[in-house]
């Protein structure tokens, strides 16, 4: 891929991202975490930027330092998981075997999540 590109999806990610500040069943972090990435391979001034950005920054920094997703995130992502498991199993009609490929990604990601530390190691 070429720098414009990793440039173009810097900026999709970060506004998906932004616009999950506002509405609290879309994520923000993994979307920002996304549009680090992209800038990194497109642009050191944004990916500067989107690092010590002063609402942004502070979860990427967490995330890249010591791998910490906050317990507030944590919550929201396995309730929201959660919520969606539940809608699938007992109230879908779709075939069970969508069902499962659809929950199992669920479960890893809930796996991986609460696996994860909440704070920093100073913090603890």
């Amino acid at each position: 891929m070429n720098r414009t590109l990793y440039f173009l999806l810097g900026w999709t990610f970060f506004t998906i991202g932004a616009i999950g500040a506002f509405l609290p069943v879309l994520p923000t972090t993994p979307f920002m975490l996304l549009a680090l990435w992209a800038f990194s391979r497109s642009s050191q001034r944004f990916h500067d930027w989107l690092y010590h950005h002063k609402l942004f920054g502070p979860p990427l920094q967490q995330w890249q330092e010591h791998r910490v997703i906050p317990l507030a995130a944590k919550v929201m992502a396995v309730t929201v998981m959660l919520l969606s498991c539940s809608y699938l199993i007992f109230f879908s009609t779709i075939h069970y075997g969508i069902k499962l490929a659809a929950v199992a990604p669920m479960l890893y990601g809930m796996y991986f999540i609460l696996t994860k530390p909440s704070h920093r190691p100073e913090q603890s």
